[in-house]
């Protein structure tokens, strides 16, 4: 399976991504509707039912099922993006299911409940971790960055912001910096343990156009930056 991402670097246009089936090979789409165009044998696409598990999971009731050969293009609105990962069944990274776009036939899904306090703070329930070999597609918002883990010094990363971290890893939802810093940000991630850890970069992009174009009045904004999490009560 090749995948080709057709991007003109236009933040306002979305993005098309080009998939390639060779015969004998399957992916499966969990955004049938976000696909286009398609060139092959009628019978190579075939939607189906998705499971209970991945109906509550994605709050989504079909899949698309390529199979090959055939060719086809989905597009993305704008803002998000397609980062391809090849899985080689050693990767012990846990996603949020609602990220992934796609995936190749060998790969399977394993669930893993988080604990009550994270269900509250984040709104997720589960995780997911991948095994097999093949290929995984997540949907970000902006670009994909990596960074890596230490046992001992912890890592902050903003909660919304985290697509893909280690089952070791041990986590805690914290902020951080001096009192004005840590009154006014989001919840982080505060992390430590060993393996890559994936976040995307352009969730901010929306709170940052917010303050750019901001018309309330320096009133407004004073109580947004000073009260305790203004940003979040203050609209």
């Amino acid at each position: 399976m090749n995948v080709d991402i057709q991007d003109e670097g236009d933040s306002g246009s979305g993005q098309a991504v080009a998939f390639t089936i060779a015969e004998y090979e399957e992916v499966h789409v969990l955004h049938p509707q976000q696909i286009i165009a398609y060139q092959g044998p009628s019978s190579g696409r075939a939607d189906r039912f998705m499971d209970v598990k991945g109906m509550y999971r994605k709050r989504k009731l079909i899949r698309a099922d390529m199979s090959g050969p055939c060719r086809f293009v989905a597009a993305l609105p704008p803002g998000y993006r397609i980062k391809t990962l090849q899985l080689d069944g050693k990767s012990d990274l846990l996603y949020d299911f609602r990220h992934l776009f796609f995936y190749s036939k060998g790969i399977t899904m394993q669930t893993r409940v988080l604990s009550v306090k994270n269900m509250f703070i984040t709104k997720d329930t589960v995780k997911v971790k991948f095994s097999g070999k093949g290929s995984i597609g997540i949907l970000t918002e902006g670009t994909v960055c990596e960074a890596t883990l230490h046992p001992s010094e912890p890592l902050f990363i903003d909660a919304g912001s985290v697509i893909a971290y280690p089952e070791n890893a041990k986590l805690e939802l914290t902020v951080y910096g001096n009192h004005l810093a840590s009154q006014h940000m989001s919840y982080h991630w505060k992390m430590t343990g060993q393996g890559p850890v994936l976040f995307q970069a352009g969730r901010q992009s929306r709170r940052f156009e917010r303050d750019t174009n901001d018309e309330d009045g320096i009133f407004k904004r004073f109580l947004r930056e000073v009260l305790p999490f203004g940003g979040v009560f203050i609209k």
